[in-house]
């Protein structure tokens, strides 16, 4: 038995999703496809277009056997951090075989060297790195200087560098090494539109440019031929019943948030250091939206993405002592289930056979199987779909089905 690992967000699953999916399996000659995919907050810093077991259930109808979550600490952290942790959910399953994931360069052993550069830094890259942050440098800028100076054959290929899915496609290829895993890596050459790309065209359009389709004009004829067909039908029947969701829905449970936790600032929390704790309690009698706000907060040195991934780690009280108290950055303690397919069952089987953390399918049954620690983790994916979906509930009122918001009561998706 082959199995083909896939690290995602589905937000939303679309045409290129899906021919990721089925290329994945034959490239790989693999039996079964794991996702590990965010829950209902995404790496971007933002809430999921739809919740994850409406994305879960589109996975699963495309060519996935088995949908995991991201715990959330992760799911709105760093690429880093995201790809360290996913890759070792994978990892820690047992029997996961290949990793594979799409890139611009489509270039698995160029991939794996930038990768290798970036992990094992050399005095070189670490002091070039740092006189270059002194005078003024970006990050990537920054970076990219010290690639230069201490791995001059990369030169050359240092323009991968400006493509978002290659970055991401590093990042697994450094997580992959850095918990020495067997999986064995393969990307796929993206197809279609670019990352940024938000405009809808014939080929494979972005997540992006259906989102914001989405949010500016609503379903269109030329939004429908970018999903594919097996989870049009689910899509359509949830519009405008639980989604679309956006960030700004979330502004004023943001607002109450930062009202009540300013004092005596906000460095309790990853990625807020006493500049910008500052810089938001300063400007917070500015605030209007989400988005506006995180606008009014962006700097030279702190982008938008970044910013928004700061506040969501206030929204959702995760702190800079929770992440110390789970240990190595990126350790996961349990697999919690989104969904499955009934045929992938031999997989299953085999993962309570093999697994290194437990396979959660319950969540009452949770307190048994994992430790306080872990437990805490999970708490905190529990209450982020509970801010999740009281947005939800309050935005279609009359659509959504679930009479009271409790993760303990949400079946698993099985097709």
């Amino acid at each position: 038995m082959k199995t083909v690992g896939i690290i995602a967000e589905y937000n939303p699953l679309h045409n290129g999703h899906a021919y990721h999916i089925r290329k994945a399996k034959e490239l790989t000659h693999a039996d079964y496809c794991v996702v590990v995919m965010s829950g209902d907050f995404v790496q971007r810093g933002a809430p999921a277009l739809m919740d994850k077991y409406l994305r879960a259930e589109s996975a699963l109808r495309n060519g996935a056997d088995l949908v995991l979550e991201l715990p959330v600490c992760y799911s709105i952290s760093s690429a880093e951090h995201f790809a360290r942790s996913a890759v070792a959910l994978l990892d820690k399953l047992g029997v996961v075989d290949f990793l594979c994931f799409g890139s611009e360069c489509g270039d698995i052993r160029l991939l794996t060297d930038f990768a290798n550069a970036l992990l094992n830094e050399t005095p070189v890259f670490k002091e070039t790195l740092d006189r270059a942050l002194r005078t003024g440098h970006t990050y990537p800028q920054a970076r990219n200087a010290a690639l230069e100076a201490s791995a001059p054959h990369l030169t050359s290929h240092i323009n991968i560098l400006t493509s978002p899915n290659n970055i991401l496609g590093i990042e697994y290829c450094k997580a992959l090494l850095f918990w020495e895993s067997a999986i064995v890596p393969y990307t796929i050459k993206r197809a279609g539109s670019s990352y940024h790309d938000n405009s809808l065209n014939t080929g494979f359009c972005s997540a992006l440019a259906i989102r914001e389709s989405l949010r500016h004009a609503g379903p269109s004829e030329g939004l429908a031929r970018q999903i594919p067909t097996a989870s049009l039908p689910l899509l359509e029947d949830a519009y405008l019943k639980s989604f679309p969701v956006f960030a700004d829905d979330f502004s004023l449970l943001m607002q109450y948030s930062l009202l009540t936790g300013g004092s005596p600032g906000f460095t309790d929390y990853p990625d807020i250091d006493r500049e910008l704790s500052d810089r938001i309690l300063k400007l917070l009698p500015k605030y209007r939206d989400f988005r506006s706000f995180c606008d009014l907060l962006k700097s030279k040195n702190r982008t938008y993405v970044r910013i928004s991934r700061s506040l969501l780690h206030i929204l959702l009280n995760i702190r800079k002592e929770d992440l110390h108290r789970y240990g190595q950055e990126g350790w996961v303690f349990y697999a919690r289930m989104l969904g499955f397919c009934e045929s992938a069952s031999p997989l299953l089987s085999a993962i309570k056979n093999r697994s290194g953390i437990p396979l959660l399918s319950k969540l009452a049954d949770a307190e048994k199987q994992l430790a306080p620690t872990a437990l805490s983790m999970l708490e905190k994916d529990i209450y982020a779909s509970h801010v999740y979906q009281s947005v939800v509930r309050h935005k279609f009122p009359e659509g959504n089905p679930l009479t009271e918001i409790n993760e303990y009561r949400q079946p698993i998706i099985k097709l």
